[in-house]
């Protein structure tokens, strides 16, 4: 629905809402960036951070990981995020490549893997806002009623967070979304 001025001519009317569409498509594609898009930056991401030496086969986005921010199979260089990241920051997007990338280097949570992670210089305030998108879903808080999220900000930024038993002593929090 389009609410337009009744001091509107039609033709006026017409070239507001072909303005307007034109916007709003503009703006879904910034939010809803392509695998192709994902793949680039996840070759940006690895040259900038991890040396060139992190190759994926592929990178995608995909429907299924509800407690996941993203996966990572070493054996065939597969990475996978979660779609629920479209629309968050692009510095968290990376974050979470960067915690995807590290596993074809590193495939455990090991001191190693976090040093590789940590290369990403915003690793620290994406691990916290993921971890407050963890709490605000558990406490029943939706996206649309936090002022938070970037237009057009999923170009790509990557990161995670760890498992309860990392020696460095990240925590993942308790309950059904985990961080990684």
């Amino acid at each position: 629905m389009v609410l337009i001025p009744a001091r509107m001519s039609r033709a006026e009317e017409l070239e507001w809402v072909a303005t307007m569409l034109a916007r709003l498509e503009r703006s879904e594609r910034r939010r809803r960036p392509s695998d192709a898009a994902l793949v680039r930056r996840a070759r940006e991401l690895n040259t900038k951070h991890l040396d060139g030496r992190a190759v994926p086969g592929t990178v995608r986005w995909v429907d299924n990981q509800n407690t996941r921010w993203g996966s990572c199979t070493p054996d065939d260089q597969t990475i996978r995020l979660s779609r629920r990241l479209e629309g968050m920051p692009s510095w968290v997007v990376d974050y979470v490549l960067v915690h995807e990338l590290a596993h074809l280097r590193e495939p455990g949570h090991t001191p190693e893997f976090w040093a590789l992670v940590d290369r990403f210089p915003k690793a620290e305030r994406a691990k916290g806002f993921l971890e407050g998108v963890v709490v605000a879903s558990q406490l029943g808080i939706e996206a649309d009623d936090l002022d938070c999220f970037d237009e057009g900000a999923a170009q790509a930024d990557a990161d995670g967070t760890a498992d309860p038993d990392d020696a460095a002593g990240r925590v993942q929090p308790a309950g059904p979304a985990t961080l990684f």
